[in-house]
């Protein structure tokens, strides 16, 4: 399965050259706004999605972004040489939804509205709305496994192409949940910053890091076995629960390490074939350690590693998918996106963008409810 065209709505701005400019520029999207906390005019650093879209589609900037990831992955892989077979599928990895439009119906419309606006809010709308305007009659379906609800899309997508029941897959996974009701919860779990600009505060496998700025995003994928100019190939992946906790990451690891053993061998890769880590690294100490402990004993500490946190910031559920674009765009362009270092750090960390030597990435992604996922990319052949 190869990524035959990408899409990209983020912090940056609409469109998968603002992500990747932003990326380059070593600064975060995040940015201080206001009505963060009890008082009007508190801040807050948030990476959130500026306004933008075609408002004939939606008046959720929530719909609007994950109609526009798709309209710009369909048009880029067109012009690489992809021709739609048969039957195409549709998978949209979510976590809570349009949280904004929810709020709002309850908050401002009382629960109240004409059924036309009330059927916006469910989440097969924005795929129905999607499958209407290009005729997909394939299988669609929404996708939720917290956090690493991208890379679980992405690891479906490979199971319908293997079974035949699609000949390719619109995969998007969609986040705006950057609201003060939601960042109030995360900061008081102690995972999340709102306090300190992004680099100053979230440094994955850097010391003194303290957690993640909140971010969103949308990120889209056009999956195929044909086509002319792919960016990357998707092996294959696995995923695991550590069945321990609602919030914290089991102590043994041993799920988290059982999920890179299995994404590996459903791959055909060996530890020694990857070279590039594009972990999780959301910047809390549980996470660091798990991944820091997955790259010593499963691949003896001989990737080079990185995370797009800091820049993009934590975007829930579409994470993986931003951080796959990434990779996959680096494939493109021969740069490794990382961030700057600026603390002292885990000694395979790259320190800003780097060339890109090619071989396998490994993309980790975890999530609450002990959630781990593994996709394995690579260039093509």
């Amino acid at each position: 399965m190869t990524i035959a065209g990408i899409g990209v709505v983020s912090a940056y701005g609409w469109g998968r050259e603002t992500l990747w400019h932003g990326l380059l520029s070593g600064k975060s999207a995040a940015r201080l706004h206001p009505g963060y906390g009890p008082a009007r005019d508190d801040y807050a650093w948030v990476a959130v999605v500026p306004e933008g879209g075609d408002l004939t589609v939606s008046p959720s900037l929530y719909g609007r972004a994950m109609h526009e990831s798709v309209r710009e992955a369909i048009q880029d892989a067109r012009e690489r040489g992809w021709r739609p077979g048969g039957t195409v599928g549709v998978l949209h990895a979510i976590v809570l939804g349009d949280v904004r439009n929810w709020r709002d119906f309850y908050t401002v419309d009382q629960g109240h509205r004409r059924s036309r606006d009330y059927l916006r809010l469910l989440p097969s709308t924005p795929v129905a709305v999607l499958t209407h305007e290009y005729g997909f009659h394939g299988p669609s379906m929404n996708v939720s496994a917290a956090c690493s609800s991208a890379n679980v899309a992405l690891i479906t997508a490979r199971l319908w192409l293997d079974q035949g029941l699609a000949d390719d897959v619109i995969c998007v996974t969609t986040d705006l949940s950057a609201t003060p009701d939601m960042l109030e919860h995360f900061v008081r779990v102690g995972a999340a910053i709102d306090d300190a600009e992004p680099l100053d505060a979230c440094r994955p496998f850097q010391q003194d890091s303290r957690g993640f700025v909140m971010g969103e995003a949308s990120t889209a994928f056009v999956l195929s076995r044909e086509v002319e100019r792919p960016y990357a190939a998707v092996f294959g992946g696995a995923m695991t629960n550590d069945a321990y906790h609602v919030v914290s990451v089991e102590p043994s690891h041993e799920q988290v390490l059982d999920c890179f053993e299995r994404g590996l061998r459903v791959a055909g890769v060996r530890p020694e074939q990857v070279r590039y880590f594009n972990a999780h690294g959301s910047g809390t100490r549980q996470c660091d350690a798990a991944e820091s402990e997955a790259l010593k004993q499963i691949f003896d500490d001989r990737p080079s590693l990185y995370s797009i946190k800091p820049l993009t910031g934590h975007c829930m559920g579409a994470a993986a998918g931003v951080e796959v674009a990434a990779t996959a765009l680096g494939y493109e362009n021969g740069i490794v996106p990382a961030v700057p270092l600026v603390a002292p750090a885990h000694p395979r960390l790259l320190d800003g963008p780097t060339e890109c030597e090619g071989g396998l990435t490994v993309k980790s992604s975890m999530g609450m409810g002990g959630n781990n996922s593994v996709v394995v990319l690579g260039p093509v052949a």
